[in-house]
């Protein structure tokens, strides 16, 4: 295609979304038509194609799902889908998805049967998001899930999973097999390459349980020791079987830190309430080790924070932190959370 045909197909698309009445993000919008019109160029194989547009599809109604619930903080349990109501493990995740709804929470779910149902049962259909994966032994959704409009359903793992993590705000793994492990190796892996945000995750066991102590032993034993991971990769997570200990660790993450915003190499911290310098000064000496160069900082938004209006009535910390070392940010923020003049206990969601 030469280049003033090029232009015209963009001219076109341009005019599709005109005439769609679609008016924000447009430039986005247009280069997604562009891709699929790219893939038809590429003579990409039909396979491929409905690949590539059933992903799409899907995550456009995940997106609308999640939609009107942005504002709400939003936990995800995975377990197995095995286990049985009257298991231990099953009441231990319908009891810590009814703690944080009680705090205002949502419980997000892969929307089956099992340590799913029992999150679910746990939260109410009405504190419950569903995102159901299509498969040939598990047709439809739990009977709670079921009950409320809250679902999505889902052909491809990988697009499931994308809105399994994308907004919770936490997470709970509930003892199960292959599948619960992969999504719990995953967001360690987001976590420690930096890929996605820190957030609290929870490995919660049965009373007396040693399913996560067991997998901890092994990291201790085989990975740490062969050196292809570090030894405070797992001081991020909680094992506990305890219920309000796991209900506690999810909220209380929030308790004084609020978000993060990379501007160029420096890193901002925003926070709900405004550190002494005796405190900065301190956190100066724990984690300057952790910095390209400089100190941590207290200061007001940064301008690309006003021109976004980007929580800019927050306090702020804003340092020149090591990409690096992203890894280690869960440490910095609980020392955060731990300042004398943090607010007392977490926010709940209203």
């Amino acid at each position: 295609m030469t280049g003033g045909e090029l232009t015209d197909v963009a001219a076109d698309l341009r005019a599709i979304i005109v005439d769609a009445g679609i008016t924000d993000n447009v430039e986005l919008v247009a280069r997604i038509l562009a891709t699929g019109v790219g893939l038809g160029e590429d003579g990409t194989e039909r396979l491929d194609l409905k690949i590539a547009a059933a992903a799409l599809s899907e995550m456009r109604s995940a997106f609308r799902l999640f939609a009107p619930y942005r504002d709400v903080p939003k936990v995800t349990v995975f377990g197995s889908a095995r286990t049985k109501p009257d298991d231990a493990p099953y009441r231990a995740a319908s009891e810590v998805a009814a703690a944080l709804a009680e705090r205002g929470w949502m419980v997000v779910t892969g929307a089956g049967p099992g340590i799913m149902q029992a999150a679910a049962e746990g939260a109410g259909a009405d504190r419950s998001l569903g995102v159901a994966i299509r498969l040939p032994f598990e047709e439809k959704a739990n009977s709670v899930i079921a009950q409320s409009a809250n679902v999505v359903s889902m052909k491809y793992f990988f697009t499931r999973k994308l809105m399994l993590v994308k907004e919770s705000r936490g997470f709970v793994c509930v003892p199960g097999g292959f599948g619960t492990l992969d999504e719990m190796f995953e967001l360690l892996t987001l976590q420690q390459t930096g890929k996605a945000e820190p957030v609290p995750i929870v490995l919660l066991d049965e009373p007396g349980g040693t399913f996560w102590t067991g997998l901890k032993r092994f990291v201790d034993e085989q990975l740490v020791a062969s050196g292809v991971v570090s030894p405070d990769d797992l001081d991020r997570v909680l094992i506990t079987d305890s219920v309000e200990a796991a209900a506690h660790e999810i909220t209380d993450f929030w308790r004084n830190y609020d978000s993060l915003r990379w501007v160029g190499d420096r890193l901002v911290l925003r926070l709900r309430a405004e550190p002494t310098d005796g405190e900065v000064a301190s956190l100066n000496e724990r984690f300057g080790d952790l910095l390209l160069s400089g100190a941590i900082k207290r200061r007001g938004p940064l301008k690309v924070e006003r021109e976004d209006d980007d929580r800019v009535e927050l306090p702020r910390l804003v340092m020149r932190y090591d990409q690096h070392e992203v890894g280690s940010l869960f440490h910095l923020i609980r020392a955060i959370n731990e300042l004398a003049s943090a607010p007392a206990g977490p926010v709940e969601a209203r």
